[in-house]
């Protein structure tokens, strides 16, 4: 009887599983599953950054997408012989002892605050500000070292502080709190007690400032300073952590029954999407693998010889076996890379949404195909004659931050903007502007990273952008000055997590030997040119000159206020 290793990742608009063949990796059945509530919108404010999803949308996703997988491949349920679970990050969630979202408790049903808190939810800057000038001033130890020396908004304890501070029902009966990926784990598990799951070292690593430099999370002390909640807490979290390889149990009967499968099934510890796309591609030293999609995650291994004792600065984390178990994992990451073109999308589609579905003077099905047409082509048409505009031309320079900066050096505070725009100027070559922006943003990782001694020989392209946009891609190879290669595989990050579920079943003893088996294959390459690489040297320059004012006018608007 043949093996078969399930991959589900979470993204931020949908789940997609993938059932692979655990001998080579061919993918016998995919499924993909949209989030109908994130869909329309609930529990989301975009004006001040809150965004907040059901664990009912994850669920539901759950038991879709697995289901649909197991009866399109038509496989022997027994011979499933394991599953993992990727999930965006960090996104944590209030729970009960018993490992029940708070969302699914009487009365909080519709509390965004009970929600899942998405990974781009920023409503907490003001409790990151606090944790970093704490770390920095309270005597003790600067628990922000292993993340880059920088806590972000975006992270497990700057969310909770800010949820406990603003909702007094939530703080009194959430007993404890779980990442994503830790919580469709123990709901596949049919965990009782939250106490004995096994959690997510790559989540508690990256996002949590755990360490076994001091044995586990922040000490009590420094997270009553902050709030006495967070200290009560810590003994309702977790003090070890595991990496992905490992088992953390068996699919539940519950569950086994929902999907069709068996109970010898084997769960796999989660992980983040973006450090399973990594595996999923053949990482290995020297290699920075960019998940390209809304955002960027960028990742990297190296030895613990290279970076033992030393802390990569600005960075999103550097963690012991969050990729590849025995080597350091480093994460870094653009908060918008693709939701920066999506912003100019539907800033052009407004006369589209508001002016001509109130038309009369065409059908409502004439509206609705016509609306559909232009949401469509807009990048396409775009991307076609951006192409046209020579580089020589006045160009606009626009920043990447319409999301906030994650790494180099996280601040979530800042803003994007558009410099240079005249009578001239059409959408086009500020959609030109936009991308060479995102293409700044990335190398300025590239640089911090060689800057603090991490070589990079290979860049590796993942995710939408990376296979539907040669425009970008070659852009990139520009910017960086570098060969871009990109991956076959539509679902990088769930095949990654399925590498990690075949080494938790047994079935390699390795996750590089499994990956070796299983991961993806490549499907084109970009080449800098070097006509263009000396112009893109100058553009860079003058998007180095508009980050710094940008920054600048951000801090003294923030000292003021």
């Amino acid at each position: 009887m043949k093996n078969y290793v399930i991959g589900l990742d979470y993204g931020t608009d949908s789940v997609r599983a993938v059932l692979i063949d655990a001998a080579n990796g061919a993918e016998l059945a995919s499924s993909v599953h949209w989030y109908a509530r994130w869909k329309e919108g609930k529990y989301c404010v975009p004006s001040i950054n809150q965004f907040r999803q059901h664990p009912l949308d994850h669920i539901e996703g759950l038991e879709y997408t697995i289901k649909t997988v197991v009866q399109e491949a038509e496989v022997n349920p027994a011979s499933v012989k394991g599953i993992c679970v990727d999930t965006t990050g960090s996104s944590p969630i209030a729970v009960t002892k018993e490992g029940t979202p708070l969302a699914l408790v009487p009365g909080f049903e519709e509390n965004p605050n009970a929600m899942m808190v998405l990974w781009k939810d920023h409503t907490s800057i003001k409790e990151a500000d606090e944790i970093n000038e704490l770390a920095r001033s309270w005597g003790g130890e600067d628990f922000t070292k292993y993340e880059g020396g920088i806590y972000s908004s975006e992270w497990f304890w700057a969310k909770i502080l800010h949820i406990v501070r603003e909702d007094n029902a939530v703080k009194e009966n959430a007993y404890s709190w779980v990442e994503h990926c830790d919580l469709m784990t123990s709901i596949l598990i049919g965990t009782s007690d939250i106490h004995q799951l096994k959690r997510s070292r790559c989540a508690a690593g990256h996002k949590a400032m755990w360490h076994e430099d001091w044995e586990g999370l922040p000490d009590k002390e420094f997270l009553y300073e902050l709030h006495p909640y967070l200290a009560e807490l810590k003994d309702r979290l977790y003090r070890d952590t595991y990496t992905s390889d490992l088992p953390a149990g068996n699919l539940s009967e519950e569950w086994a029954q929902k999907l069709g499968l068996t109970t010898d099934t084997v769960v796999a510890v989660g992980t983040f999407d973006a450090h399973a796309g990594a595996v999923g591609v053949k990482v290995e030293e020297h290699s920075l693998v960019r998940v390209m999609g809304t955002s960027t995650c960028d990742m990297m291994v190296a030895p613990n010889d290279v970076v033992a004792g030393n802390t990569v600065k600005g960075i999103c984390g550097q963690v012991d076996g969050s990729i590849l178990p025995g080597m350091i994992g480093l994460e870094a990451g653009q908060s918008a890379f693709g939701d920066v073109l999506a912003w100019f999308k539907q800033v052009l589609l407004w006369p589209t949404q508001n002016l001509m579905l109130e038309s009369n003077i065409i059908s409502e099905e004439q509206k609705q195909k016509l609306a559909e047409e232009i949401d469509q082509k807009m990048i396409a048409a775009l991307t076609r004659q951006a192409e046209q505009i020579p580089l020589s031309e006045s160009l606009p320079v626009a920043l990447d931050w319409i999301n906030g900066r994650r790494t180099p050096d996280a601040n979530q505070a800042l803003k994007s903007a558009i410099n240079g725009l005249s009578l001239g100027t059409k959408a086009p070559h500020i959609f030109k502007a936009l991308v060479h922006a995102i293409c700044f943003g990335s190398k300025k990782i590239v640089d911090r990273f060689e800057e603090e001694g991490v070589m990079i020989k290979k860049v590796i392209g993942i995710g939408g952008v990376a296979r539907k946009s040669p425009f970008i891609m070659q852009t990139l190879a520009n910017v960086l000055n570098r060969p871009i290669i990109v991956a076959t595989s539509d679902y990088a990050p769930a095949l990654g997590a399925a590498i990690y579920a075949a080494t938790a079943a047994g079935l390699y003893s390795s996750v590089l030997e499994a990956s070796q088996s299983l991961a993806s294959d490549f499907e084109a390459e970009y080449y800098p040119q070097a006509d263009q690489v000396a112009v893109f040297e100058k553009l860079m320059d003058k998007y180095e000159v508009l980050s710094a004012f940008v920054e600048q006018e951000t801090s003294k608007t923030l000292a003021e206020a």
